[in-house]
């Protein structure tokens, strides 16, 4: 989850001489997080009552999942270690979090089991999520709030979870939507850098930088 604003500022990022003819995958696979993410945490913040709850199921697979995968593939394309590697993972964690709700939760022997599996899912994702804050402080602002955010409704959600206390977990579905928003902005910055027209928005300098 990586923007090219400057790309030198990366932690462990191409180095001179990038592969020519390659754009940017950095924007789109922070549109497809940040889609996806907005879905389920709308869900978690209890937004979704009149809807089936599930709108952000598909999108897990083809969305979430697929394209921020495909992001992470052309970020090792471009020698982006750091993009590589979240888009990949979190590509990765979209398809596996839509077939656990598909293949698994359906055949769980209570709700306090569901949410026990979705707590250690959180908290794995949350235990890789802590280096990668780390290491995003030195790529710019947005990169970095990016991370926080998710940083934060990683952890309010797996001990909402472990609790089973629907209150914290419809908390971390709002910090959720704020992930989302921030994820969001940082894509639209990627691509109005990338265009290279008037409208430019700022990333920020990197807090580690």
């Amino acid at each position: 989850m990586s923007v090219s604003e400057d790309r030198t500022a990366q932690p462990s990022v191409q180095p001179a001489g990038t592969a020519a003819g390659i754009a940017d995958p950095a924007p789109l696979g922070l549109a497809a997080f940040a889609l996806t993410t907005f879905l389920l945490s709308a869900t978690n913040a209890n937004w979704t009552n009149a809807a089936t709850g599930s709108a952000w199921l598909g999108y897990a697979f083809a969305y979430g999942g697929l394209c921020q995968l495909l992001a992470g593939m052309w970020e090792f394309r471009n020698r982006n270690v750091f993009g590589a590697t979240a888009f990949s993972t979190y590509g990765g964690f979209w398809i596996g979090i839509g077939l656990w709700a598909l293949l698994v939760a359906p055949h769980a022997s209570g709700g306090s089991a569901i949410s026990h599996d979705l707590g250690w899912i959180l908290l794995a994702f949350a235990i890789f999520n802590t280096y990668m804050l780390i290491l995003s402080a030195q790529a710019n602002m947005a990169v970095f709030l990016v991370f926080l955010t998710l940083e934060i409704t990683e952890i309010v959600l797996f001990i909402g979870n472990f609790a089973v206390n629907n209150t914290i977990i419809h908390i971390g579905g709002y910090i959720g939507i704020l992930t989302a928003l921030v994820a969001w902005y940082t894509s639209a910055a990627g691509v109005a850098n990338g265009v290279g027209g008037r409208v430019k928005l700022p990333m920020g300098k990197a807090p580690l930088a």
